[in-house]
């Protein structure tokens, strides 16, 4: 008898549905299926694989490490897959539950006003909105889409650019008048340099001289924040000096609230906006899609 073709849908629902009902006795009554049929199906993932998925060696389920992540992969698979045929039934109608996860400054200044744009394009699709400017796991999280600022690592995600924008450090007249102007970037030891809470792709401050040559001015102040947003209101405030992408206080600029500084040893860097996703193409969702779309459309820095 001809060996039948490999149902890989097949495979991962049994082993989703495994680690949900937390023993294979248990996912086999859900399933209809004997407990030695989903024992001997998880064994042939397995062997396909090249790798343990499950540990045998206690009395309870517990997955590997490999597992694990063939878990997770394999939640996010059975999903989409059942998007997929809701859409292709409804006739690729934009629809459903779109999670978004985006920096702070980001979602309030141009994501949240544009939105409900969005909605009533898309009748059919509500949003999860997320704001944070820490880097998440978009599986982990169950995230769409997220919107990050700064250099992408390496991963599997596949990334949309949003614009870039030049960096400028700032500060409010009420903070100058107190502590005078600083002219050149190590005037800045006298002066209250504020940082975020998390992990930088730059541990300090870039400057340039007139000749080129590069220095980085370490941040070092009374005051750390865990976002965009946050560290302009700060700089407003006339807490401190701070560095902040151009597009986020342009308006401030220009209303006179705060002043940018330094500006002839400004090294010309800029700071990249994408948006990030799973999956690429013709087997993105079509509510991720007309999403990405929109963002790219209206959006753009």
């Amino acid at each position: 008898m001809a060996r039948p073709e490999i149902n890989r849908s097949g495979e991962i629902e049994v082993f989703v549905r495994v680690v949900e009902a937390g023993s294979f006795s248990a996912a086999a009554r859900t399933l209809r299926m004997t407990p030695s049929a989903v024992s001997k199906l998880i064994a042939r993932l397995e062997a396909r694989l090249g790798a343990r998925l499950v540990s045998r060696s206690t009395r309870r389920l517990q997955l590997t490490p490999e597992g694990v992540a063939f878990h997770d992969s394999g939640v996010r698979i059975l999903a989409d897959m059942a998007a997929a045929e809701r859409e292709a039934a409804a006739g690729a109608a934009p629809r459903g539950l779109l999670r978004i996860n985006s920096y702070v400054p980001f979602g309030q200044h141009r994501l949240i006003p544009l939105l409900p744009r969005f909605l009533e394009h898309y009748p059919e699709i509500s949003v999860d909105v997320v704001l944070t400017d820490h880097v998440i796991d978009l599986m982990e999280e169950r995230a769409d889409v997220a919107i990050r600022a700064g250099p992408l690592g390496e991963s599997r995600l596949v990334a949309r650019k949003l614009g870039q924008s030049g960096v400028v450090v700032v500060a409010a007249p009420s903070y100058l008048d107190a502590h005078d102007t600083p002219r050149t970037p190590a005037d800045l030891d006298r002066h209250n340099r504020m940082g975020f809470r998390f992990a930088r792709h730059i541990d300090g401050w870039p400057f340039a001289d007139r000749a080129g040559l590069a220095t980085v001015v370490p941040i070092k102040g009374n005051a750390q924040v865990s976002d965009g947003e946050a560290m302009r209101l700060m700089a407003l405030a006339g807490a401190g000096i701070a560095r902040l992408a151009r597009w986020h206080v342009e308006p401030d600029i220009a209303a006179g609230r705060l002043v940018p500084l330094l500006e002839d040893f400004n090294p010309g860097d800029e700071e990249m906006t994408h948006a990030v996703y799973v999956g690429q193409g013709k087997h993105l969702p079509a509510r991720v899609r007309a999403f990405l779309d929109f963002l790219v459309e209206t959006a753009r820095l």
